[in-house]
């Protein structure tokens, strides 16, 4: 099916910053600067300036900046990690990977984890929680961070999909140990394929990344501190996600005035929740837009077959899916949620004339027009 509004848009994006683009392609290729040279260091730099660490390392993937941290803060077979019932299945599966055991907390209705429910799950095998800051919101990290102290935990922020969020000024990925993020297509911060990082203050978690994705080597001196892996950000991807980074703020602004046209074209339909919250505190970057409709795939299904892409994300629990063997103790705002959720088209490459016909479309599916 042809859309006549995408989800995102990656080869219109790319006409924005054509020029840019290009000269970093033809800057890596003809230098041969491929693998962990000077885009790479450049970016990292940026990425932790951005976000407030002292530090970033880029890696493969989201996952792998999870996997990284995790391993990084002692994170062994036999201990628990905490992670919210209603996110990408990544979080869970890099905890299982590890040999710990993951152990659901549900979620708030801004989506992400209900601190209310976090202390009940706590045993004494507990060793870290991840705290997902999901479509551009953050957790409410202040008290994420009382209870992680309270109970001696670590604390790894999986903030791939909120580049800077923030609460109280500080940005998502500078609270925790470290914080994780995924450069992939569809992100705020999207690659041409597949990337990550992880954030820190701390120098050995940083020091310990930077050799365990290349093998366990320390590539300035040749001698290996394990058996690690092969997660090294591209340098070409590096390169690109640089000049991205550098449009970031901007596309932030662009993102929240889409963001408020919904908002407002939204705001009296009662079946129809919004995510806008009224905790100042927070500022939301809007990586996803996501409603809960209470007529669920009824209203998802009429905005596909008029010509806007949505999605669904997920219908289906993650801990419902028997392979993962994942235990099920009961979550009801994630059960409410998964019936009803549908991100609408949110992206800087989006004109107003798109933005007014998703507007449009959601208002005759509430015969509004």
């Amino acid at each position: 099916m042809e859309y006549r509004v995408r989800f995102v848009n990656p080869g219109k994006n790319y006409q924005l910053i054509k020029s840019e683009i290009d000269r970093a392609y033809f800057e890596v290729m003809e230098k041969g600067d491929l693998i962990d040279r000077g885009q790479l260091k450049a970016f990292e730099a940026n990425l932790a300036k951005f976000v407030g660490t002292k530090y970033a390392v880029g890696l493969n993937s989201g996952y792998d900046s999870l996997h990284m941290s995790l391993r990084a803060a002692g994170v062994k077979a036999g201990d628990e990690v905490i992670v919210p019932s209603h996110t990408f299945v990544a979080t869970a599966s890099a905890v299982a990977n590890v040999g710990a055991t993951p152990v659901l907390v549900d979620v708030g209705r801004d989506f992400n984890v209900n601190c209310d429910k976090i202390e009940e799950a706590i045993t004494p095998r507990t060793r870290a929680i991840i705290p997902v800051h999901l479509n551009g919101m953050m957790a409410d990290m202040e008290r994420v961070m009382r209870i992680a102290q309270k109970n001696h935990m670590a604390v790894i922020e999986d903030a791939c999909q909120s580049l800077g969020a923030s609460m109280n000024g500080k940005r998502a990925g500078s609270w925790g140990l470290t914080g994780c993020w995924s450069f992939y297509p569809f992100k705020i911060l999207g690659g041409y394929g597949d990337g990550g990082a992880i954030t820190t203050n701390d120098s050995d978690v940083a020091k310990f990344a930077m050799r365990m994705r290349f093998n366990g080597e320390d590539r300035e001196t040749g001698e290996y501190y394990g058996h690690g892996f092969t997660c090294l950000l591209d340098n070409i991807q590096a390169a690109f996600l640089d000049i991205k980074l550098r449009h970031l703020p901007d596309w932030i602004v662009r993102r929240k005035q889409i963001a408020e046209r919904y908002r407002v074209a939204f705001g009296d339909i009662k079946d129809l929740m919004l995510p806008h919250y009224p905790d100042k505190r927070f500022d939301c970057v809007y990586q996803n837009y996501v409603v809960r409709s209470k007529q669920g795939d009824e209203f998802s299904d009429f905005m596909k077959k008029n010509g806007i892409e949505i999605l669904v994300q997920w219908r289906k629990p993650y801990y419902r899916h028997e392979a993962l063997k994942l235990k099920d103790r009961g979550f009801p705002e994630t059960e409410a949620l998964c019936r009803e959720v549908c991100s609408l088209p949110m992206n800087v490459e989006m004109s107003d004339d798109d933005v007014s016909l998703v507007i449009n479309t959601v208002q005759a599916f509430y015969g509004l027009r």
